[in-house]
């Protein structure tokens, strides 16, 4: 079985990722105890992608995937975006949760604008980087709007207060396989999936 390193060492999206690609045995970064950690450097989720899993395919020798994802809220012309994971900055990290803390800033930030205006989106690029040089990238989005309370227990980062357009849970309160079937990563992803069976038979890594 062809073993693919997905370039982060979150747990929720190295299960995501392999709920998707069922039949590719995926490895998180976890598994590389002298994995480098790649700043995100770039200024588009494209980007970002494709740095991470070009240095992760550099020091495993292994086909990497990696993904950048975000929020982007209309009342905020576009952002967090690429700032989404770190959009508190310095207090979030003090805090300890960086997660709630991004979340009840951005909540804080559009406290006033009403319900109607409160759309936005997630993104997400998925690079897929083999040995070699040979790389793909693909994005995807998500539609939706930002409640005003945080709702459900599920998923990570912003997830309780995201809406998907035509749902009445937000993306917090899915079960996984709904999110999966719906959200920008799961999209990304399996567009992705689609792309590897060739990709990889091409680079003789099947």
């Amino acid at each position: 079985m062809t073993r693919i390193v997905l370039a982060t060492r979150n747990r929720g999206k190295v299960a995501e990722l392999h709920r998707i690609l069922t039949d590719i045995e995926v490895a998180g970064l976890d598994a590389f105890a002298d994995a480098p950690d790649v700043p995100e450097t770039e200024l588009t989720f494209e980007g970002n992608a494709l740095l991470k899993a070009r240095a992760i395919t550099a020091h495993t020798g292994l086909p990497a995937v990696a993904d950048d994802s975000g929020l982007c809220v209309d009342a905020l012309n576009g952002m967090p975006g690429v700032l989404s994971a770190r959009w508190s900055g310095r207090f979030g990290a003090a805090t300890g949760d960086k997660d709630a803390a991004n979340l009840q800033l951005l909540l804080d930030q559009i406290a006033d604008v009403p319900d109607g205006l409160r759309g936005g989106h997630f993104v997400c690029a998925a690079a897929l980087v083999l040995p070699g040089g040979v790389e793909h990238c693909v994005e995807a989005r998500m539609r939706g709007t930002i409640v005003r309370t945080p709702r459900g227990t599920g998923g990570f980062g912003y997830d309780p207060v995201f809406l998907p357009d035509g749902e009445s849970r937000t993306t917090a309160e899915m079960s996984p396989a709904d999110k999966d079937a719906i959200s920008h990563r799961g999209r990304a992803f399996r567009t992705l999936a689609e792309l590897l069976p060739e990709a990889l038979s091409a680079a003789g890594l099947t």
